[in-house]
Formats: structure tokens, C-alpha cells, sequence
């Protein structure tokens, strides 16, 4: 029997697991291997780490990783503060029976692409856009001005199209939150700030932590946001990688740049889990 029921989850397992090792497992190993390779002078191909001294070497390549970590870092910090609330209200003000529906309303701009996100913030933000046009109507400005390619709107569209995955586990974390503890609280008269940041933060702990991992790795490795929104100065580690792949169709150096994003992120993950005294299994559960 014990025979059979491993064979039926071997059976029901085998897609996924396929499906991991031809769709990821090995196009990484690949990867991998190509990172190491580098091509000489005389254009022979030689294995090196070269590809990953060059990152060091040139300032643009490390300047700009360490400006993509620091924009990711803040836009981490900015999505748990819109999403705190978010998800209090959700699980404790509002009434159980409505509770499904804002989830769904919160769903439902990720059904759609996530290019068509971004064009719509651009369509809003740009010079001839609706909120120029509301402005103009109320007298606020006297003639257009262009709201796109900034920093500051590259940050904006960047927490919005990552602000689900900080709501959703925050949610289904307080949800177990009693609330007693708060009204017990009120009682003894702790204020407003006393609770949230000795009751909900800590107990909602977890859930923040595996939020910011999930949006901290989604926005450093986000393209398609900053390259739409941000400026011509706004530059993101995501489109060295891609110029290397495309541009200068050095695959080899491209892999290397890859693999340095995937190590350097895990390091920044890594080092915030320390800070918070949060261990990865913990976190995931």
C-alpha cells in the first residue's frame, strides 16, 4: 500500500518536477557553465572567472547594482507601510463577509498584464494625460508638465505592480491575531502607536519579512518598470544584464552578471533576515 501511494505522488509530482528541471535546473546549469567561459584575444574560448572580476572593475556595473539594491530596499519599505494598514483594515475593521470581496478587489489588477499596468500609469502620468488635464481644468497648473521618466515615478509604478505580495501574507498573518489583545490593550490605555508596535508589528513579523523578500526580489530583478518609467539616468541593474545579452550578445558576461545578481540579492536577503532575527523556515511557513 505504502508501495503504491509513492508511486501515485511520484505520478502526480512528476509534472512539476519536470517541469522544474528543463525550465530551470538545467538552463541555469547552462548559465552557469557559460559565465566561466571567456573569450581570449586570439578568440579562443578559455575558462576564467574574468566575467566576474569585470562587474568589480568597472564602477558603472557595481554603482549601479548598489543604486538598484537601495531604490529595491526602498521600495520594500514603502510597500509595508501602504500595506500595514491595508491589511488591518481587511482582517479587523471590516466585516468577515466583506473581507473576500476587497481580497478580490485587490486581485483583480493582476489579472491583466503587467505591461498594461505600466501603460496605464503612463497614459495617467504623462504630459497630455488625465491628471495634467484635471490639474489644468482646476487651475492648479497653467500648462502641462511631464510626471514621467523619474525616479520618483519609476519608485511609484514599482510599488504598485508589487504591492499584492506584501498585502497577502501580511493578511493571512494577522488574520490569527486575536483581538482581545487590542481591545485589552485599549483598555489599559496603551495609544494608537503603542499597539502597533508592540501587539501588530510583532506579531505580523513573519509576514512582513516574507513580503519584503518577495517584493525585495521581484523589484531587483524587475525590467520591464524602470526601463518604461525612469529616466534616462535611471538605470537598473536588470538592463546592464540585458545589454550585455542583447546588445553586445556577450552571453558569457551576461551569465556572469546574472548569477552576481542572484548571489548579491541572497546576500541583502540574507543579511535582513539577521536584522530581524527571522530564520528562512520560519518565514516561508
Amino acid at each position: 500500500m505504502k508501495h503504491q501511494k509513492r508511486w501515485a505522488l511520484l505520478f502526480f509530482l512528476s509534472p512539476v518536477l519536470l517541469w522544474l528541471v528543463l525550465m530551470i535546473v538545467l538552463p541555469h546549469i547552462d548559465l552557469l557553465i557559460m559565465s566561466f567561459r571567456y573569450e581570449t584575444d586570439d578568440g579562443q574560448m578559455s575558462w576564467s572567472i574574468d566575467n566576474y572580476l569585470y562587474f568589480f572593475e568597472e564602477p558603472i556595473y557595481w554603482l549601479t547594482f548598489v543604486r538598484t539594491a537601495l531604490y529595491s530596499i526602498l521600495v520594500t519599505f514603502l510597500t509595508f507601510v501602504i500595506a500595514l494598514p491595508v491589511a488591518f483594515y481587511i482582517t479587523k475593521v471590516v466585516a468577515p463577509k466583506y473581507q473576500g470581496f476587497l481580497l478580490v478587489l485587490l486581485l483583480l489588477p493582476f489579472w491583466v498584464s503587467e505591461l498594461v499596468r505600466v501603460y496605464g500609469w503612463m497614459i495617467l502620468l504623462r504630459e497630455s494625460g488625465i491628471i495634467n488635464h484635471f490639474l489644468i481644468k482646476l487651475g492648479v497648473l497653467h500648462q502641462p508638465i511631464e510626471m514621467l521618466y523619474r525616479d520618483s515615478t519609476m519608485i511609484l509604478g514599482l510599488v504598485y505592480t508589487s504591492m499584492l505580495f506584501m498585502v497577502v501574507p501580511i493578511v493571512s498573518v494577522l488574520g490569527s491575531l486575536d483581538d482581545s489583545l487590542i481591545e485589552a490593550a485599549y483598555d489599559l490605555g496603551a495609544n494608537m502607536w503603542s499597539i502597533l508596535f508592540k501587539i501588530i508589528i510583532p506579531h505580523a513579523t513573519p509576514g512582513i519579512v516574507s513580503g519584503s523578500i518577495v517584493v525585495f526580489m521581484l523589484t531587483l530583478g524587475n525590467y520591464l518598470t524602470p526601463n518604461l518609467m525612469g529616466g534616462k539616468n535611471s538605470l537598473w541593474f536588470t538592463e546592464q544584464i540585458y545589454n550585455q545579452f542583447i546588445a553586445s550578445f556577450n552571453w558569457n558576461q551576461g551569465s556572469a552578471f546574472g548569477f552576481l545578481l542572484l548571489v548579491l540579492s541572497s546576500l541583502v536577503v540574507w543579511i535582513g533576515l539577521k536584522l530581524t532575527r527571522q530564520n528562512l523556515k520560519k518565514v516561508v511557513q
